[in-house]
Formats: structure tokens, C-alpha cells, sequence
């Protein structure tokens, strides 16, 4: 079987900075999903993200996200890459990097400022939840919010 490149391999990730862009656009039963790639690394040339901090990331993010009151109900999935520089944010809708700005920004708020026990971090609830980091988790998300700050348009739309 001859196998075809995916699209997310076609971006050049050596040009990839730090930012908020739409990865993809699905149909899926007459509605649109939209994939954000929430690149918090910039590819290849910075320190990726541990994997209990990015653990934390997914927990707080998520819980966020779907108590979200104008958002909740249009979240479909949120969680690391694999390649450990950023996260997938899914969500119902034909949406743009622009749309979702404030919704990412009190996100990574809540994360960089949270304070108490991680949300599903129990055996009951998670299959490896002694692997956290919160204090990382909150460095990450303080440093994404900083460079959040410094965002254009280029931030928000993929390299050519």
C-alpha cells in the first residue's frame, strides 16, 4: 500500500512559530469541525514539553474548556501532540484562528493562576494520574500567555 502524506506533515515546521492556526476544516455529518494547532514551541528549536506538565495541560485545559458556558457545548476534543510542542483544540464550526483568541487566552489563564488538585487526578479517574506536574503546567501556560501577547497575523496563519 502506497501511503500519502497527511496534511498536518506538509507544514513547514521548520518556519512554524508559536501561535494559534487552523490545522483543518472536516465535515462530519453536515456539520464542520474545526482543528486548531495550539503551537506553544516553536518546532525543533526549543526544548519540547514534559510529558507530566503536558498531562496537567490536558486536565486543566479540558475541564476549562468544556465548563466553558458560550463554548461547551461546541468543544469536541482537546489534548497534546504527540510531537510535544503544542495542543489540538477541536470544535464544532467553520471557525478561524481569530474567533477563538479570548476563549485561548482565559484558558491558559486559568491554567498559568491554578491552584488545588488537578481536576480527574485520580486512579478512579485516569489511567496515569500520578504522572502531573502542575507547577510546570503553570510555567508552560504563563510563557504561552506571554507570547500570546506578541501575536500578529502571522501567529495565526500557517508559513507559506
Amino acid at each position: 500500500m502506497e501511503l500519502n502524506k497527511i496534511p498536518s506533515f506538509t507544514i513547514d515546521h521548520i518556519k512554524l512559530e508559536p501561535g494559534i492556526y487552523v490545522s483543518r476544516i472536516d465535515e462530519v455529518g453536515g456539520d464542520y469541525v474545526t482543528t486548531f494547532d495550539m503551537r506553544l514551541k516553536k518546532p525543533n528549536a526549543e526544548p519540547v514539553i514534559n510529558i507530566a506538565e503536558l498531562h496537567t495541560i490536558e486536565h486543566l485545559g479540558a475541564t476549562f474548556l468544556r465548563n466553558d458556558e458560550e463554548w461547551k457545548d461546541k468543544v469536541v476534543y482537546f489534548g497534546p501532540m504527540g510531537c510535544r510542542t503544542g495542543c489540538y483544540l477541536l470544535l464544532k464550526g467553520r471557525l478561524e484562528s481569530k474567533d477563538i483568541l479570548d476563549l485561548v487566552k482565559r484558558m491558559w489563564q486559568f491554567i498559568s493562576t491554578f491552584d488545588g488538585d488537578i481536576p480527574g487526578a485520580t486512579a478512579k479517574d485516569c489511567g496515569n494520574y500520578l504522572d502531573q506536574n502542575l507547577p510546570m503546567a503553570r510555567y508552560e501556560a504563563k510563557k504561552y500567555l506571554e507570547r500570546m501577547e506578541k501575536f500578529t497575523e502571522s501567529n495565526l496563519v500557517y508559513p507559506e
